[in-house]
C-alpha cells in the first residue's frame, strides 16, 4: 500500500494537505528544506480510522519564513511519504 501526502496550500499560517493510505497514529511533521531537520512543533497525528482525508496544520510563531515540506511517518517513526515543497511567507 503506497502512502501519499499532497500539499494543497498555505493561508494565514495554516498548511492544508490531503492524504491517502495513512493509518491511525501516523504522524505528519513539517521539515525545513534548508537544514533537512523536522520541526518539533507542529506535529499532527492521524486519528481517523479512514485512511483517506485532509488535514490542517496551524503554524506556530517559531516557524520562520522559508521552504518546507511535509513528511508522514508511521506509528513506529518510519518514513511513509513526502509532500511537494512549499513556501511559508
Amino acid at each position: 500500500m503506497i502512502s501519499i501526502i499532497n500539499f494543497v496550500e498555505v493561508e494565514n499560517r495554516v498548511v492544508c494537505a490531503t492524504y491517502r493510505n495513512l493509518m491511525i497514529k501516523a504522524k505528519v511533521v513539517l521539515v525545513d528544506k534548508t537544514s533537512g531537520a523536522p520541526l518539533a512543533d507542529p506535529v499532527t497525528t492521524i486519528a481517523s480510522p479512514v485512511p483517506v482525508g485532509s488535514l490542517r496544520i496551524k503554524l506556530t510563531d517559531h516557524v520562520r519564513p522559508g521552504t518546507y515540506f511535509l513528511v508522514a511517518l508511521n506509528g513506529h517513526g518510519s518514513y511513509l511519504a513526502k509532500s511537494a515543497e512549499f513556501e511559508v511567507p
